[in-house]
């Protein structure tokens, strides 16, 4: 796998991690990065995504429900979901 595909797998974890368990991002970062062998340039591109889209997810998910209204969120699976936001 590529070195940024590989990155962007594991901001998907974090945000998947983040949304089911409520935990910080901080936190499910840096778990992450012990888990996984992250060069420092993609460990920055990582913590853009989350730090990113976690702030703006009730925004996103007001934006996603207008333009997908027969897909209520609530409904949607949760990887699916984070990669809709």
């Amino acid at each position: 796998m590529k070195a940024r595909t590989r990155a962007r797998c594991v901001a998907l974890q974090a945000l998947y991690e983040i949304d089911i368990a409520g935990h910080s991002p901080a936190t499910v970062i840096e778990d992450r990065f012990a888990d996984e062998t992250i060069e420092d340039n993609l460990a920055d591109f990582v913590r853009q995504i989350v730090l990113g889209v976690y702030p703006l997810v009730d925004e996103l998910d007001q934006f996603i429900a207008v333009h997908a209204p027969e897909w209520p969120l609530d409904q949607v699976a949760v990887v699916d979901r984070n990669i809709l936001r």
